[in-house]
């Protein structure tokens, strides 16, 4: 997926300014797909002269840069060719996972403390997702966008959770492995 189909949706979705844009996207997409403000700015130029959005001052702009931006016709044709497109499974590249088989081949290292900050995070992190679905979907008359937002949601939750089962399993093993090698 490139950075341009994301901003595509959330333009399609509402048209904004980068800067708003930059903000609502890492309150929303931002959770599974990251990007820097500077690569959403960088990318928005590269669309507008692919035709896919154009820009506008602002009526709030005065005298800064400030531009509203939305998606054109052709970008729309693009963001519909895209979606069309069979997706590639999520490709898991995760270090941490790296340093656990280099502890199992060494034998010698102590990721407790590692893992401890990374069941912190996850647990963060699904605090959040909770949060938000509790201020965003609680009501039961959802509109179909509303509830597919809520599944994509659901799945950050899962992720979360089944994070920190496998966290903690992994404390018990490294902690058990520890008593080993101090006999």
């Amino acid at each position: 997926m490139s950075l341009s189909h994301a901003l595509l949706t959330s333009l399609i979705e509402k048209s904004s300014s980068g800067y708003d844009l930059a903000r609502r996207f890492d309150k929303s997409i931002g959770f599974f797909w990251h990007a820097t403000h500077q690569q959403i700015y960088r990318e928005l130029g590269r669309m507008e002269t692919a035709g896919w959005i154009e820009s506008s001052i602002a009526p709030d702009a005065g005298k800064t840069r400030k531009r509203i931006y939305r998606v054109l016709p052709a970008g729309q044709a693009e963001l519909l060719r895209w979606a069309a497109e069979p997706a590639p499974m999520m490709d898991l590249r995760d270090e941490f996972m790296v340093r656990l088989r280099a502890d199992a081949a060494l034998d010698a290292l102590d990721l407790t403390p590692e893992l401890h900050r990374r069941l912190a995070l996850h647990e963060e992190k699904l605090a959040l997702y909770r949060e938000i679905e509790q201020r965003d979907f609680a009501a039961p008359d959802l509109s179909r966008a509303a509830r597919i937002h809520h599944m994509i949601l659901k799945k950050g939750i899962l992720f979360e959770e089944a994070s920190i089962v496998w966290g903690r399993e992994m404390l018990g093993l490294l902690s058990t492995r520890s008593v080993t090698r101090a006999q």
